[in-house]
């Protein structure tokens, strides 16, 4: 019954997003950003309690908190900077994937599960290098996670029964 009910809501939620998509964006870099900013305090009030334990762990957690300070407070006054990461590590996941890929089968050609792995990885890695080129545009990466609430509250009910 639960499933039933959170998938209704993330087909609602998706069907939402995917009309308005860049209030999405909006919503989605506003509450990474939010996440990222507690977690940069985090890191700040760590790092100078860690001075006095390890210098160089407490400085290097104080640049770490700086660092997440900035991203944070990037994702919530510029939402396209959530476009633009999210793009960065679909391409790089999706690289990674087709090495990967490449690497099984050259290491595997007698066995089935590694090719079948192998060819898996590189498709996979092509996908996800689309889906980062369109990840790029606010508007498109709102669009696609509307579809991938709208699919997965479909799964959710289909699971549910």
């Amino acid at each position: 019954m639960r499933n039933s009910i959170m998938g209704i809501l993330a087909i609602i939620l998706g069907i939402l997003i995917m009309v308005f998509p860049v209030v999405g964006i909006v919503a989605v870099s506003f509450i990474a950003g939010f996440a990222v900013i507690m977690l940069g305090i985090w890191f700040l009030i760590s790092g100078v309690a860690e001075l006095q334990v390890s210098r160089l762990v407490g400085v290097l957690l104080v640049i770490l908190g700086i660092i997440a300070l900035i991203i944070g407070f990037g994702l919530v006054f510029y939402p396209a900077l959530f476009a633009f990461l999210t793009g960065i590590v679909l391409y790089l996941a999706g690289i990674l994937m087709i090495i990967a890929g490449v690497i099984s089968l050259l290491g595997g050609l007698d066995a089935k599960h590694r090719v079948w792995g192998g060819v898996l990885g590189i498709v996979l890695g092509i996908i996800y290098i689309i889906l980062g080129t369109y990840a790029f545009h606010p508007i498109y990466l709102g669009f696609l996670i509307g579809v991938w609430l709208l699919l997965t509250g479909i799964f959710s009910i289909f699971a549910s029964e």
